[in-house]
């Protein structure tokens, strides 16, 4: 596929560095030359300095070929005039653009027939919104990713010597009423993403992967974890789109305080909420903190725009005795020292950003993709395609599929069904199929096996 990128943040180099190597042909636009020069000498990669939204730029990169253009600029107006360029100019068939501002999205004819022509909006401050709501909805849990329309979900959650799972092995300590309601499809064990055997044991540090019906959730969580108290205490540090966001779905159901440095932001979340606490100060502060009742805070979320100050304010929380900690991180050089640190729980927006994107540049029939662990795992849903002439996976049962050893199937959905156990289900044709890729490299073999008349090899 040959795709063009506008913007070399975060979200742009990170796309272009997993899509380079998966059989596409990648041009990255910006105007930082400088900063181009020094990814073109460590990627496979076009690369062309100037304005994203110039015909001129575009044609240069070759929107003339291109199949898919892709906005993530800085600047949403910049972002939606490419895009709208790509369209009435160079007919670009696929188009997608990040666009923060609530403002535009609150009228969607700006994107309907006969308006700004983006075939896909990405907003980060939303995804990662709900995404921490989903979070403190289900205290015990450190990744909760969405499949089949949010009816399946996989979760992560951390085994400690308390659990009731520590010591046992793990798919037989599900048990025959949790393998009817999930499976157990990954474990992170020492920085290493590993498929369990039958008799691989739960020890104590280790981060479980499940899949389960949403549904039954928070049931299975209490059978591999300590049972966590619900959340009540809340405290949000940063005033950001996002912190405000959160504050605003959170207020009238927990007790919630947010802390701002800005003295002008303080005023818009004060007008903007109604049953928060505003606080005007620094969160690294040990005092201020120790007036924000920290001690008494279920979750401290650090959701500014700084990482240092992310970091460093979600591990004096803890220090302070907040019960656990959740922390924003930006950039990808930041994740690995947030992760060593003793913050509970890291989130990154491109992250989260790139999988919803991977959904629409992925090659075959892919449903939803989730990138894990900084893009070196993913979780994926792919959908069944051909007949038991044309295709490697119909009519065969999740056992018998030609995976690698890394790839595990998590659950199967058919139509309105959610299949576990797997082992001798057979698939059917438009069956979903969710899969936990432990390595990334085994995406292409994945696609491979999935497109009709395709072998894994």
């Amino acid at each position: 596929m040959n795709i063009i990128i506008l913007g070399a943040g975060q979200v742009g180099i990170t796309v272009a560095q997993r899509l380079a190597g998966e059989d596409n042909d990648i041009t990255l636009v910006d105007r930082e030359a400088g900063l181009l020069r020094q990814l073109q000498e460590h990627m496979d990669i076009r690369t062309v300095a100037g304005h994203a939204a110039h015909p001129a730029v575009l044609s240069k990169a070759g929107i003339d070929d291109a199949d898919l253009l892709l906005a993530v600029t800085g600047s949403d107006e910049t972002n939606m005039l490419a895009c709208q360029i790509g369209h009435s100019l160079f007919h670009t068939p696929m188009r997608l653009a990040r666009v923060r501002s609530p403002d535009y999205q609150r009228y969607p004819a700006l994107f309907g027939p006969g308006g700004i022509a983006v075939d896909v909006l990405i907003n980060p401050d939303e995804l990662v919104t709900h995404y921490v709501h989903r979070l403190i909805q289900h205290p015990g849990a450190l990744r909760i990713l969405d499949f089949a329309g949010g009816r399946v979900q996989l979760v992560a959650t951390r085994i400690d010597s308390r659990s009731p799972a520590a010591g046992l092995p793990l798919r037989p300590y599900a048990g025959p009423d949790n393998a009817r309601r999930g499976a157990v499809v990954a474990l992170l064990r020492r920085d290493r993403l590993i498929v369990p055997a039958d008799d691989t044991v739960a020890e104590s540090g280790d981060e479980l992967f499940f899949a389960a019906r949403a549904s039954d959730v928070t049931a299975i969580l209490g059978s591999f974890c300590c049972t966590e108290r619900r959340n009540r205490q809340i405290t949000i540090a940063g005033g950001s789109n996002i912190g405000i966001r959160l504050a605003a779905m959170l207020e009238r159901n927990y007790k919630v305080t947010v802390i701002e440095k800005d003295p002008a932001r303080c005023r818009i979340l004060a007008e903007s909420l109604h049953h928060s606490v505003i606080l005007q100060g620094d969160a690294g502060d040990a005092r201020l903190l120790a007036s924000a009742e920290i001690g008494a805070t279920d979750l401290f979320c650090a959701l500014g725009h700084d990482d240092e100050n992310n970091i460093l304010g979600a591990m004096l929380a803890r220090r302070l005795g907040a019960r656990q900690t959740l922390c924003i991180v930006n950039r990808s050089s930041h994740l690995d020292l947030a992760r060593d640190s003793a913050i509970d729980i890291t989130i990154s927006p491109a992250q989260l950003s790139i999988g919803g994107l991977l959904t629409h540049i992925r090659h075959g029939d892919v449903a939803a993709v989730h990138s894990l662990r900084g893009g070196m795992a993913e979780a994926v849903e792919m959908v069944a395609r051909g007949n038991r002439r044309t295709s490697s996976v119909v009519g065969r049962t999740a056992a018998a599929l030609p995976l690698p050893a890394e790839v595990a199937v998590a659950a199967i959905v058919r139509k309105n069904r959610i299949i576990f156990p797997l082992q001798d289900s057979v698939i059917e044709a438009d069956d979903h199929i969710i899969l936990m890729l432990a390595d990334r490299s085994a995406v292409a073999a994945i696609e491979r096996l999935f497109q009709v008349g395709g072998r894994l090899s």
